[in-house]
């Protein structure tokens, strides 16, 4: 379970709507909290500015919520939306530390954040444990168990020995060691209560803490009591409580109950990808890619109240990220078997909140939404595409009533302005009368015509108790404004063929020695031909040579295997190719660790400006960046190293996009981009004219970037306009795309196949390879 840093506190600050009638929830799954504010500050706030309660939130920093409702079920799956940059990894942050007032101390809650790998190196003792034991370790707290039965086991030990190291005062000091172990996290606890809650429950919660703090003192002074001056008869009940505790401490380290722990770690991390001379490595010969994975099988092992799981399918291949939502689909049924450590009862599925940029992933692990947007938090049943069409639903619905209701009010308006002419010209008072009345409706009765159920408006039931009779008028909400990314237009080759063609390429890593067999293709044989136009996807599993098959392609010379074993590579020579690189985000972040002239850090903007080398004016580049999501200030004033992952995705590409290149070649490009930057760049792709060649996990961006699939995109952000049929931008060709060829891959065992069944033929392969690999 995360822990919360000394940092933390200061970075985060939170308040939120208390009661001095404090109720405790018995669900720990559950929770109910109102007037939520969330606000990130730059640092730790000083004495001479330091703001209390909800002041002190709003004060600095960026706000990310303001008077929002948290609200979750026991048991349901969530999906947090919202876009990048707008702080859904520090809400699920503020869960896990606890900072919220309200979220019981008492509750598990684990997390998987984006960089759970970032202080491995840093500790000796994670880096020498095997993967299997740093997930069991991660999931179940074993090492404290064990670290505290045996410091029992010494004290009791040597109280009971019959040499001359016999200790009559093990089992005591060793008792007492462990009281004051115990007490100074209760104190951790306290203190962040303290600091976290204002008004009476603060006044509480302060008391409280005062009270353990003596409470510590005693427990440090009685630990550090000279053995002289203890009774013996206090030694003697001691003695026997520690004896005693060990004895319920090694039933909670049951090896029966572990064994079973044990099997079911092998199995996860068997879905995962690791292999068992993987599982039996030591953690700190990983890479970063796989310390995640092991961080994600700790948090799916774990015995959670709330799980939160933020991008956890960012390094998992196509068959990691269908085991994985296949198997929250099967955890979250009631338990039956008896999983948790420490002999407790079996306990009910978590609830779980999922942060995910895969459509087709979050559609199928969730069953609500909570939408992030403007600060506040919204609540939704069902998927995203859903959602999604519900919306336009909606706003096409709402906009017919308001058409309809404003052609009725301009027909009443024309007939009371005839009847107040004709009634004053003849002196009809009957017709003038009838004028104002209709003129009163207008001003006090006109607007909605039903109530929130649906049923037809009633004022005494509706409106009941209010001074006025104005109905609501019929407000359509605003849309969001639709990201729309234009790719440029590729320069002319002005002569035919292929953009690139390899001929039967062969590549392998290494030399074998002498006298032994030639070491295994990464690639055999690969014919393939890139024309422009053409959409060519390719999928496979981690380690099957992808990433390899593409820097062949390209010619990546950075990575000095730009070069075939065998077979030919060729290339158009007025070839303009630019190419998205799986690191590409830590490579912008490398950048921004050497320092702009004057040892100004590096933005958006002065990155561009530098790589353009004066070819576009400011304005131009500004332009791009601004079409792509980092306009303004947060192009030109933002630090690189302050931007999300999504947003140094977009820099990445508007470094490949000003080149206008007629061929994009891009490994992995959504992994950190959000609904609405995917949505774009996945309809860009399917209408530009050049050539792409598309490397993903993600089922739903590649078929739509390379198959031309389009139906699935409805209401705000997407594709669809709302009426079922496509946008137009005029470029022709098969559903308003390029008319070169449509085609997807599979690489396996350094063989490129052909799918003729696309995307969908490769993820029913995996599909049954994934029930062979889920066990629960």
């Amino acid at each position: 379970m995360t822990s919360m840093d000394s940092d933390s506190v200061s970075a985060i600050q939170v308040s939120c709507k208390q009661t001095r009638f404090q109720i405790e929830n018995p669900s720990y799954r559950e929770l109910d909290i109102e007037g939520l504010n969330i606000t990130v500050s730059a640092g730790p706030p000083t004495g001479a500015t330091k703001a209390k309660g909800k002041a002190a939130s709003r004060s600095t920093g960026l706000e990310i919520l303001s008077d929002a409702t948290l609200r979750l079920k026991p048991g349901q799956r969530y999906a947090l939306i919202g876009r990048n940059g707008t702080g859904k990894s520090t809400i699920l942050r503020a869960i896990a530390e606890k900072l919220i007032p309200g979220i019981p101390e008492e509750a598990r809650i684990f997390i998987l954040q984006q960089t759970n790998d970032a202080n491995d190196g840093a500790d000796t003792k994670t880096n020498r444990r095997t993967v299997l034991e740093e997930v069991i370790e991660r999931a179940t707290e074993r090492d404290e168990l064990e670290q505290e039965i045996k410091t029992l086991s010494k004290g009791i030990d040597a109280t009971e020995a019959d040499d001359d190291i016999n200790d009559a005062y093990g089992a005591l000091r060793a008792l007492r060691k462990l009281r004051y172990d115990r007490l100074q996290k209760r104190l951790f606890v306290l203190d962040k209560n303290a600091r976290l809650r204002s008004g009476a429950r603060g006044m509480q919660a302060r008391k409280a803490l005062t009270a353990l703090e003596k409470t510590v003192a005693e427990a440090t002074e009685s630990w550090q009591q000279d053995d002289a001056d203890i009774a013996a008869e206090v030694l003697q009940a001691e003695t026997q409580e520690a004896a005693d505790l060990l004895a319920e401490l090694q039933i909670q380290a049951e090896p029966a109950r572990l064994a079973h722990v044990e099997s079911r770690a092998k199995s996860i991390l068997t879905g995962l990808g690791f292999t068992e001379n993987m599982a039996a490595k030591a953690v700190g010969d990983l890479s970063g890619g796989w310390r995640m994975r092991t961080a994600l099988a700790a948090a799916l092992l774990s015995d959670a109240d709330i799980l939160l799981l933020d991008e956890p399918t960012n390094f998992l291949d196509m068959l990691g990220i269908v085991w994985l939502q296949k198997f929250l689909l099967a955890n979250s049924e009631e338990r039956s078997d008896d999983t948790t450590s420490g002999g407790r009862p079996p306990r009910p599925p978590p609830t779980l909140i999922l942060v995910s940029h895969d459509r087709d992933f979050v559609s199928a692990a969730t069953d609500h939404l909570i939408l992030l947007q403007e600060k506040a938090l919204t609540y939704y049943t069902g998927d995203l595409p859903s959602y999604e069409a519900s919306q336009a639903e909606s706003r096409q619905h709402l906009h017919k009533l308001k058409d309809a209701q404003d052609k009725q009010r301009a027909h009443i308006q024309e007939t009371i302005a005839r009847n107040m002419r004709e009634g004053k010209k003849n002196n009809d008072d009957t017709r003038i009368r009838q004028a104002k009345m209709r003129q009163k409706k207008l001003d006090d009765r006109w607007g909605l015509e039903t109530n929130a159920k649906g049923h037809r408006f009633k004022l005494n039931r509706d409106m009941a108790g209010f001074h006025h009779t104005r109905r609501a008028e019929i407000e359509i909400p605003p849309e969001a404004r639709v990201m729309n990314i234009v790719l440029p237009e590729p320069p002319d080759l002005r002569f035919p063929g292929a953009l690139i063609s390899l001929e039967g390429v062969c590549f392998r890593y290494g030399i074998a020695k002498r006298g032994q067999p030639p070491l295994p293709w990464t690639l055999d044989t690969v014919d393939l031909n890139v024309h422009m136009g053409d959409r060519i996807g390719i999928v496979g599993l981690n380690g099957a040579g992808k990433s390899t098959l593409i820097r062949l392609l390209v010619g990546d010379e950075s990575s000095n295997r730009a070069q075939p074993t065998k077979g030919s590579v060729t290339t158009h020579p007025r070839l303009r190719l630019a190419y998205y690189a799986q690191d590409a985000v830590d490579a912008i972040r490398a950048l921004d660790t050497n320092k702009g002239d004057g040892g100004v850090p590096l933005t958006a903007l002065s990155l561009l400006t530098r790589d353009v080398e004066g070819k576009l004016a400011e304005g131009e580049i500004r332009a791009l960046l601004g079409e792509l999501g980092l306009p303004g200030r947060l192009a030109s004033d933002t630090p690189l190293r302050r931007l999300s992952g999504g947003q140094l995705v977009r820099c990445a590409l508007a470094r490949l996009l000003w080149q206008r290149p007629q061929c994009l070649v891009l490994d992995e490009v959504t992994t950190h981009l959000d609904y609405e930057t995917s949505t774009a760049l996945r309809r860009a792709l399917r209408t530009w004219p050049g050539a792409v060649v598309l490397v993903s996990h993600d089922r739903w961006f590649m078929r739509g970037a390379i198959e031309g699939e389009v139906n699935d995109e409805t209401g705000s952000g997407s594709d669809d306009d709302g009426n079922g049929s496509d946008i137009d931008d005029g470029m022709g060709g098969d559903g308003g795309g390029p008319n070169g060829r449509k085609l997807v891959y599979r690489l396996r065992a350094g063989k490129l196949t052909l799918l003729e069944g696309g995307v969908q033929q490769f993820e029913e392969q995996l599909e049954k390879r994934v029930k062979k690999l889920l066990v629960l």
